[in-house]
């Protein structure tokens, strides 16, 4: 829709049957997992719809659960991400979507799920077309690695054409939205497209700096006085988990510093095989209260990250009261200042480690005060009322007029804004 289109009453119509449909959806944690779980548990405590999620799976199943209906599609794993699966089987998506025909598809891929998406609406006019702008793939999955293979001329142009078909493929939705403007809204407007920007959130009463447990600290060997640094995420070169272990290795010794890393990838076993003593990567955590407990308990919080769309991590960690030291790109650029703390240049392991001693001789109160002020901006509260106070109601609306007789299909106004 456009932005100058009269106001239109900022409400889904009751009992709809909104569905999710995602590539990257894992069992264990992820930001697009975090996010579509809070949605659900939005739906069915706040609103009157059902929900349809349908996600890769180890086999081909429906579940329905009251109101909540959960189909997953067999699909094999990702190598070296053995917590995802690649969703190929666009047939067996549109079989689900025909025999639940949803009045609204969210989609937050940009590979093949969403020709299943815009293949169902225009079978079924008047069904509303959602993109979320979750992975930057242009840069992350072709620029990036191209540029190592064949060089940044060649990697350059790759993403261009990548870009170039996000144009092509966003302006068949009604609606797109992207999580932070650094994160891809910037880059979504560049290609002549309209998206809004919904940030994700924090569940503000996970996590909190009052968790803080100097037992926890203790069995890291960081006693009062002695710096502990976190990070928490795939370990993998993606998310650079690397180049936190190479800054950290950079530190003085003199610092006594530790490094726990929370999570599991294929970089753990490398990490584990350094055997320093000072080095912790316990893997996976899924209690979440185990998970508030150790970032408060921790000083600083360390990603070497350049591609995040949104960053639930960050927002967690400042929420639970630590500065950050990462990377000058994507989102974090909108996650952190210098009130917060400091960003270097990508994959530049001696810039972070100069910005670590840097926060670590800072005011920490005053920094820990800042984040968690700023983390209180990104409540779950406030993304549900972005998307079921204004972006589906517009969606909707806008699928509403493309199935009048005569009008336009796959072609929303917004697009064209």
């Amino acid at each position: 829709m456009s932005r100058h289109d009269p106001p239109c009453p900022m409400s889904v119509p009751e009992g709809r049957l909104l569905c999710d449909l995602t590539q990257s959806w894992s069992a264990v944690g992820g930001g697009v997992g975090t996010y579509l779980r809070h949605k659900r548990q939005h739906i069915l405590r706040s609103t009157p719809h059902r929900h349809l999620l349908i996600v890769p799976g180890a086999k081909d199943s429906v579940t329905e659960e009251g109101r909540a209906i959960t189909a997953t599609i067999a699909s094999p794993k990702v190598p070296g991400s053995p917590n995802y699966r690649l969703l190929l089987r666009n047939g067996a998506v549109r079989k689900v979507l025909d025999r639940f025909r949803p009045d609204l598809i969210e989609c937050q891929d940009a590979y093949n799920l969403p020709w299943a998406a815009i293949a169902h609406a225009r079978r079924n006019p008047g069904t509303a077309l959602v993109a979320a702008y979750c992975t930057d793939f242009p840069v992350v999955y072709v620029e990036r690695p191209f540029t190592r293979i064949v060089g940044r001329t060649i990697a350059g142009a790759a993403s261009r054409l990548c870009y170039n078909y996000c144009g092509s493929l966003y302006r068949r939705f009604d609606m797109l939205y992207a999580m932070s403007e650094n994160g891809g809204a910037a880059k979504l407007r560049a290609l002549g497209l309209s998206p809004e920007v919904v940030p994700l959130g924090v569940e503000l009463g996970e996590f909190s700096p009052e968790r803080r447990d100097p037992a926890i600290r203790a069995t890291f060997g960081a006693a009062d006085g002695t710096p502990l640094l976190i990070y928490a995420g795939r370990l993998d070169r993606e998310k650079r988990a690397n180049t936190v272990v190479e800054a950290f290795q950079r530190l003085p010794d003199a610092l006594g510093a530790r490094l726990l890393l929370v999570g599991d990838g294929p970089l753990r076993e490398e990490i584990v095989a350094l055997a320093d003593p000072r080095i912790h990567a316990p893997g996976y955590i899924g209690d979440r209260n185990l998970l508030a407990t150790l970032l408060a308990s921790a000083d600083l919080y360390v990603s070497g990250m350049a591609d995040e769309t949104f960053g639930i991590s960050i927002i967690e960690a400042q929420a639970s009261g630590l500065p950050v030291v990462g990377v000058a790109a994507g989102a974090m650029i909108d996650r952190v200042d210098e009130a917060t703390g400091r960003l270097g240049p990508v994959d530049d392991s001696a810039a972070m480690a100069a910005n670590i001693v840097d926060i670590l001789s800072a005011d920490h109160g005053a920094m820990s005060r800042a984040a968690v002020a700023k983390a209180h901006y990104y409540g779950w509260d406030r993304s549900m009322e972005q998307l079921f106070g204004s972006l589906y109601p517009l969606a909707l609306r806008s699928a509403a007029q493309r199935s009048l007789p005569g009008a336009a299909t796959a072609r929303p106004a917004f697009a064209e804004a």
